[in-house]
């Protein structure tokens, strides 16, 4: 009898708990478009939106047999599907299909589109399943994910601000089932600390930039949960990943302590501004030296801060649209993959660069002109005939032109966006 009642009050005992993972569950499933994220170590479950201790971030990796990286995606789900199954990373269910391949988004999932968080839910479930089949996503910071939780939000949409509303309601809702149950704490109100209203802020989409800010902002839920898992600098194997570019000086500040600032701040322990190599034009996240296809790339910049990080040949950044496709410069050392495949900037067809363990680079495209042959490049130090080798001219580019434009990228970002650029950020 008396280990009859123990047993019964050991099972009581975790009933909140458990009404606790069931709501959080209940509130993914509502936001993310159906689904369910797969379980994972507790001690690394995003569930947990006020965790003590930070979560630890890995900046350095070897390189895996297979590496992908993909470029911006700002807020578009479909094009983003597109993006990965061009990749052979999800298979027609959009489960993880990669196997034990590593791929890299490199920031810029907010902003421009309309399905911000769904795409957030999407990678955090691809994550949970390449990891249990031996693969590996890694999610970056871009100088999107940046503003926004900035409160910087000339960029959004009107569906991305209703989307952002759409998920305040259930989280409160959430909240509300929380409170109704004696051993759990209160939860805190998401709105604390945030005006009533904004002068000059129209009201239909007042209580979007309210959840938005109230999601996003450092140590907001959506920011914790995601946001603070992202890395701002990585090298996998012979390539450094960043979503802007590097300089010396950020080289020298030290990897590993920029990924653990960005995280803190994130997280909501050291301030509401950005670390200062996160803001203005030469930070990590919005540099473009090397990237802006119409001057010249700094190749001597950046073949000095390549030389700066042990075993590092190459850069891969997104941020800046390539109107002719991902593209090489500076002897293949400078690789711009950003194509602004997203609808809200510059609709442009899906390409993906893949690395393999000979340290070949292949671009994988959607174009239909070339789906029965890939856009290749030989790795500097390889032997020609391994690849289509292209005589370079300011960039490399194989295989015909991408058709975009910078004025269809102008004119497509401004529709229906927030207006008013800064920063050099028509990109």
């Amino acid at each position: 009898m008396e280990n009859r009642e123990e047993n019964q009050k050991a099972l009581c005992k975790h009933i909140p708990d458990l009404l606790s993972s069931f709501v959080d569950a209940f509130v993914d499933f509502s936001v993310s478009g159906g689904l369910f994220l797969p379980s994972q170590n507790p001690s690394l479950d995003p569930q947990k939106t006020h965790q003590e201790t930070p979560l630890s971030l890995q900046t350095r990796y070897p390189a895996p047999d297979r590496l992908v990286a993909i470029g911006d995606l700002h807020g578009d789900m479909e094009k983003s599907k597109q993006a990965l199954r061009l990749a052979g990373l999800i298979d027609g269910s959009d489960k993880w299909a990669g196997g034990s391949a590593t791929a890299v988004q490199v920031g810029d999932v907010l902003d421009r589109g309309d399905d911000e968080i769904k795409i957030l839910y999407f990678l955090e479930k691809l994550k949970r399943e390449a990891m249990k089949d031996g693969g590996n996503l890694i999610t970056m910071n871009g100088n999107h994910e940046i503003m926004n939780i900035e409160g910087d939000f000339r960029y959004v949409t009107k569906l991305g601000l209703k989307e952002f509303e759409d998920w305040a309601y259930w989280y409160c809702l959430g909240n509300e089932m929380k409170s109704l149950c004696a051993g759990l704490e209160k939860p805190k109100d998401i709105y604390d600390g945030i005006p009533l209203n904004f002068r000059g802020v129209d009201s239909e989409v007042l209580q979007g930039i309210r959840a938005r800010i109230a999601a996003l902002r450092p140590n907001g839920p959506i920011a914790n949960k995601f946001l603070s898992k992202n890395v701002t600098v990585l090298v996998v194997g012979d390539s450094i990943f960043v979503h802007g570019g590097l300089m010396a000086k950020h080289v020298e500040y030290g990897l590993e302590r920029i990924n653990e600032e960005v995280r803190d701040w994130i997280s909501g322990l050291t301030g509401k501004a950005a670390p200062r190599y996160c803001r203005g034009g030469n930070a990590v996240v919005w540099l473009r030296k090397y990237s802006v296809v119409e001057k010249n790339c700094d190749c001597s910049m950046l073949e000095h801060v390549l030389a700066t990080v042990p075993g590092v040949k190459r850069m891969i950044m997104g941020h800046t649209i390539q109107a002719d496709g991902i593209n090489l410069a500076c002897n293949n050392r400078a690789v711009r993959i950003d194509v602004g495949m997203s609808k809200g900037c510059g609709d442009g067809l899906p390409e993906v660069l893949e690395i393999n363990q000979n340290s070949d680079l292949r671009v994988l495209t959607s174009n239909p002109l070339y789906q029965s042959k890939h856009k290749s490049y030989l790795d500097a130090d390889t032997k020609e005939g391994l690849g289509l080798l292209i005589t370079e001219s300011g960039s490399k580019q194989v295989e015909g032109v991408v058709l975009l434009t910078l004025l269809l990228v102008v004119s497509s970002s401004l529709n229906g966006n927030l207006t008013e650029q800064h920063h050099s950020d028509f990109l």
